[in-house]
């Protein structure tokens, strides 16, 4: 991930927080809890915690990262959990979870990386474990707003996806920004499963 996209999340936290923390996200959160075979979540990525302190509210166990120094520190507070400091690369795991929620977090990196990222979230899985992410819908790469974007299209993502043979397309689906004012802005959202091949 570049540094003027963390250098983005570091100055600008509590507006960030402000405006995700009370979105009600339960549809897309409970899509991907009822696919989970176990208890293990990493929330890779996470932002202000709303994802990790919902999925713990539910009774599941979770772990979360995120590659902000203040979102780590404000996330830790509102969760009650210590939220790592950890770039995406560094994941160095083996079958530790059986899902990995990235919402709205990977779309940050190039995909030279996304691919490298992808086989470490693969191997961090439990055999049929899951990922939950989401892109910006559309085919721009760049920066935009101080931060830098890989937007996919279902056609793109199948196309890059499947050269990571770790991994498949369980489920997808398209839905509108859900932050207020946004409503127009498309997402991909995608779960993905590790295969044992």
């Amino acid at each position: 991930m570049t540094d003027t996209t963390l250098n983005y999340y570091n100055n600008n936290a509590e507006a960030f927080i402000q405006g995700t923390i009370s979105v009600d996200f339960s549809a897309t959160q409970d899509r991907f809890l009822r696919l989970l075979s176990g208890k293990k979540i990493l929330d890779f990525g996470c932002g202000s915690g709303r994802d990790t302190k919902y999925f713990l509210e539910k009774g599941f166990e979770v772990a979360a990262i995120d590659g902000s120094v203040e979102l780590c520190k404000a996330a830790s507070l509102y969760t009650g959990i210590e939220v790592k400091h950890m770039l995406f690369l560094d994941l160095d795991e083996s079958a530790a979870y059986d899902g990995i929620w990235a919402c709205s977090s990977i779309l940050h990196l190039p995909k030279s990386e996304l691919k490298e990222v992808f086989l470490k979230m693969s191997e961090a899985l439990v055999p049929d474990g899951i990922i939950y992410t989401s892109f910006k819908y559309g085919t721009f790469e760049g920066d935009r707003n101080g931060r830098y974007f890989t937007d996919f299209t279902t056609e793109t993502f199948a196309s890059f996806i499947k050269d990571i043979k770790e991994l498949v397309i369980k489920d997808q689906w398209i839905t509108g920004d859900v932050r207020p004012g946004r409503e127009d802005e498309k997402w991909l959202n995608l779960i993905l499963q590790k295969t044992n091949s």
